[in-house]
C-alpha cells in the first residue's frame, strides 16, 4: 500500500474526532508515500439533507480553515509523506450549476477530489442510500422494491459521469457499488452486472479513475470492496485507473480494505 487516496478528517461531521496529526502518524506507520484527505464538501445551499442530523457535509464556514490547516501541513510534513488536500463531492441530480460554481470557487486550492453518489431523488423527495440498513429498507419500500432502488442509483451514477461540472470537475469517482452496502439484509433478485459494466465503460470513455474503495469489506452487511473483484478486473483490463482509498473516518480505518484487493493491484 503506498497511498490511501479517500480519507475523512475532524471536519467530518459524522466521523471521529481524531486529528489530522494522528491520521499523519499512522499514515507514516504504514508506510505510505502519500495520503489525501477528502472531506465531505459543503452540500449545495439550496439543498435540504435528507439525513435526520443533516450531517453528511461539511460546514461550509469551516471550509476555509480545512483548506488552511492542510496547507500547513502539508508543508510541515513534506519530507516524510505527500499531503494532497482533496474533496469529496457530492453529485445531486438537478444542483448541477451550484455545484459547478462551487468547484469553480473551491478547484484551484485542491491537488485531488472525488465525485460520489450518495443520495438519489424520488418524485420531489431525496433519500440517503447508505445512512443505515433501515433506512435503505424504507427507501426501497418508497420506490416500491430493492431492484428499483438498485435502477435510481445507477442511473444517478451515470447522470454524475456525463455531468458538466466544469473544468474541476472531480476526475475520481467514488465508490461505485456503494448501493450493494446493505446488500445481505436487502439483497436484490436481479443482477446489476450490466448495469456497473456500462458504468465502467462511461469511466473509460471520460478518462476519469475509480475509486477502488476498501470501507465495504468491514460493512457487516456488505462483505466486499466497492467494487469487487469482477468490477475491479474489467475496470483493469479497460485501462481505467484504479486508486485505493480506504474511506477512513477514523484513524484506525486507514488502510482498511486493502489486504482484499486484487492481487494484480500495486497502487
Amino acid at each position: 500500500m503506498k497511498a490511501d487516496s479517500h480519507v475523512h478528517t475532524p471536519f467530518c461531521p459524522h466521523g471521529s474526532t481524531d486529528t489530522f496529526n494522528e491520521y499523519i502518524t499512522r499514515g507514516i506507520e504504514l508506510g505510505l508515500n502519500e495520503i489525501t484527505f477528502t472531506e465531505h464538501a459543503p452540500l449545495p445551499r439550496d439543498f435540504h439533507d435528507p439525513t435526520p442530523e443533516k450531517d453528511s457535509g461539511m460546514d461550509a464556514a469551516l471550509l476555509l480553515d480545512y483548506l488552511q490547516e492542510l496547507r500547513v501541513l502539508k508543508e510541515r510534513h513534506k519530507d516524510k509523506i505527500l499531503i494532497k488536500i482533496g474533496l469529496e463531492v457530492d453529485f445531486i441530480e438537478g444542483h448541477e450549476k451550484a455545484t459547478k460554481e462551487f468547484l469553480d470557487e473551491t478547484g484551484e486550492f485542491l491537488d485531488d477530489s472525488i465525485l460520489s453518489v450518495h443520495f438519489i431523488k424520488n418524485h420531489e423527495n431525496w433519500h440517503c442510500i447508505d445512512f443505515s440498513a433501515d433506512e435503505f429498507g424504507q427507501i426501497a419500500k418508497t420506490l416500491g422494491s430493492v431492484e428499483a432502488l438498485y435502477a435510481k442509483y445507477y442511473d444517478t451514477l451515470e447522470k454524475s459521469i456525463e455531468a458538466d461540472l466544469g473544468i474541476y470537475k472531480p476526475k475520481r469517482i467514488g465508490h461505485i457499488t456503494l448501493v450493494h452496502k446493505f446488500q445481505q439484509r436487502y439483497p436484490s433478485a436481479l443482477n446489476f452486472d450490466e448495469h456497473v459494466y456500462r458504468v465502467l465503460d462511461l469511466i473509460k470513455k471520460e478518462n476519469y479513475q475509480l475509486d477502488y474503495n476498501g470501507a465495504g469489506l468491514v460493512k457487516p452487511l456488505c462483505g466486499e470492496p466497492y467494487p469487487p473483484e469482477r468490477f475491479a478486473r474489467r475496470a483493469m483490463a479497460l485501462g481505467i485507473p484504479l486508486v485505493y482509498g480506504s474511506d477512513a473516518h477514523q484513524v484506525q480505518d486507514l488502510g482498511q480494505g486493502y489486504q482484499a484487493l486484487i492481487p494484480e493491484f500495486n497502487g
